[in-house]
Formats: structure tokens, C-alpha cells, sequence
């Protein structure tokens, strides 16, 4: 059991979660703001042995500097890579503080954002239809960049209403191709896809200049990550021909002033955060912290 567990920041989880928590800790402190700063975060972890964060917080070395007593951090929010983390996991692994993250929590909400958005688009529900008179997806051109978790669901879900799917990932995969999926190299599959899904993991940015012409014009392009996954002048050079772009949030988008650029199309919201995402993140975070438990009592 931890002696002080602290959740410096509002961290998602569901109120039968919140009180599971009084059964991991002595002491149980939740805090339902964000904090200013480093030193607002140092002051909130005290002399915690525990703490738990979401993504709108940032704890680098300077904070775990100055609270000796943590031994876990746990993000109730994706983790994917030390280099994407919003905690400087390499030097938490340094002082022996564990740290675990959680995955695929909010990949559905995600997946019905963009079968919605694109099927209002080609068929033109509320707007003119992207291709002049109203279109299914049946034989649309898909390429997918990232073929992940959310990316091969989004792939699935698409393969479902007849899109021709391409993909773009570090290595081939097998169970892509089994499914009907083609590799394609990116420059390839910008070059064909009429409608490009981005599902990289955050701080990745991999359309450049080269590849936004490699794209061309009459191109639907959807970052479903949480920051751009390209450069910014690029991106509004290419944005400024005959082309759209998707985002839920304006983390994703780059920013808020591109919201009031025409051929943006940004929710202004996580679609991953429904009801469903939240129980299944309150489940991951507590099973994380029940594994390191049980870990230490098997020591």
C-alpha cells in the first residue's frame, strides 16, 4: 500500500475508481485543477510516494529533482513512447520510479468522429458534397498513416463500407495483409489516397513539404493524433488549394489560430472522451497500480 498518493491534476477516472484508490493509499489527495507550474506540482506531490496524472500536466526532471519520495507515477493517459510522454520516463527509470501509461481507451469514439465527418463530407449533409453530387465510400481511396491500434481500426472500419485501403507503417504487417490491406511507401500512398487518416503517436510529424506535394490537390486529410503530424508553413500552403482537413481537437489542429482557415474542419473536442473511454481508462489505471503493488509484495 502507498503511503500518500496524490492525483495532481483532474485525471478522468470514475467516481467507483476514485474511492477504489482509498484501498491502494493511507492517504488519498485529488486535486480538480490543473496546475500552473513546476512549482505548483512540486507543492502538490509533497511528500507523496504516488502520483497520477493526465496529459494536460508535464512532470520533467525538475519536479522529480524535488519530490525524492515518489517511487510511482501513474499516467491516466496514453503512453506510447518515453519521446511522446508528458514525464521524463528515462529519469524516472534512473531514481527507480515507475511509470506506467495506459493504451486504447478512447480508439472507438475516435473511429464513429471519423466515419461521421467523412460521410457528412461526401455526401453533403449540411454542406455541398465534396465531389459536386453525393458519394458512398464504397471504392473510396484510403490511405492510412499509422497503422496502430486507432489506425488499423479506423482501416476496419472503412474496409467495412467498401474503401480500397492503403497503409503506411514502420515495418509490413502480416494481419494487414490478410485483411486486403496494400503497403504502400508514404510518397506512394499520399500521391493516390483521395482521403489521408494521420494516426501517429504525439510529437510525430511526418509530412513535410515534399509530401504535401507528393499529395497534391482534391485531398480530405484527418489527424486523428494529438499534435499536427506535419510542419505548420507546409501544411497551410497545401491547405490554401482545393483540400480539407479534419481534427477533433485544436491540439491536434496546431493551433488555435488556423480554426478560422476555410478549409478547416476542427470539433473542438476529444472524441475519444465518452463515457465508455472513461470506464475503460478508470479499469487501466487501476489494474496498473494493482500490478506494481502486488510486485513490490512479491519482492
Amino acid at each position: 500500500m502507498f503511503r500518500k498518493l496524490v492525483a495532481i491534476e483532474p485525471v478522468s477516472l470514475i467516481p467507483s475508481a476514485e474511492t477504489k484508490l482509498g484501498s491502494y493509499a493511507e492517504e488519498v489527495v485529488m486535486y480538480p485543477d490543473v496546475p500552473a507550474g513546476d512549482d505548483e506540482i512540486v507543492a502538490r506531490i509533497g511528500d507523496a510516494d504516488a502520483v497520477l496524472l493526465s496529459y494536460t500536466s508535464q512532470i520533467g526532471r525538475a519536479v522529480l529533482e524535488r519530490c525524492p519520495q515518489v517511487k510511482y507515477i501513474g499516467m491516466c493517459c496514453s503512453l506510447y513512447s518515453p519521446e511522446s510522454a508528458n514525464v521524463d520516463i528515462r529519469y524516472a527509470a534512473e531514481r527507480g520510479i515507475v511509470v506506467t501509461g495506459i493504451r486504447d481507451y478512447g480508439d472507438e469514439g475516435v473511429v464513429e468522429y471519423v466515419v461521421s465527418e467523412l460521410v457528412r463530407c461526401l455526401h453533403g449533409f449540411g454542406q455541398e458534397p465534396w465531389d459536386g453530387m453525393p458519394r458512398e465510400i464504397t471504392g473510396l481511396k484510403v490511405g492510412v498513416v499509422g497503422l496502430g491500434k486507432s489506425g488499423g481500426m479506423i482501416a476496419d472500419a472503412l474496409k467495412f463500407f467498401g474503401a480500397d485501403i492503403t497503409y503506411f507503417a514502420r515495418s509490413e504487417k502480416p494481419a494487414a495483409a490478410a485483411k486486403g490491406y496494400r503497403f504502400l511507401p508514404l510518397d506512394a500512398l499520399l500521391a493516390q489516397s483521395e482521403v489521408v487518416f494521420c494516426c501517429l503517436n504525439k510529437n510525430t510529424i511526418l509530412l513535410h513539404e515534399a509530401e504535401f506535394g507528393q499529395m497534391g490537390d482534391k485531398k480530405i486529410l484527418f489527424n486523428t493524433g494529438l499534435s499536427p503530424a506535419w510542419d505548420e508553413q507546409a501544411f497551410v500552403k497545401w491547405l490554401d488549394g482545393d483540400n480539407l482537413c479534419f481534427c477533433d481537437t485544436v491540439g491536434a489542429l496546431g493551433g488555435e489560430h488556423l480554426l478560422n482557415h476555410p478549409h478547416v474542419r476542427c470539433m473542438q473536442v476529444s472524441t475519444g472522451r465518452t463515457r465508455q473511454a472513461f470506464d475503460r481508462l478508470s479499469e487501466k489505471v487501476l489494474a496498473n497500480i494493482n500490478s506494481y503493488l502486488q510486485s513490490l509484495s512479491l519482492s
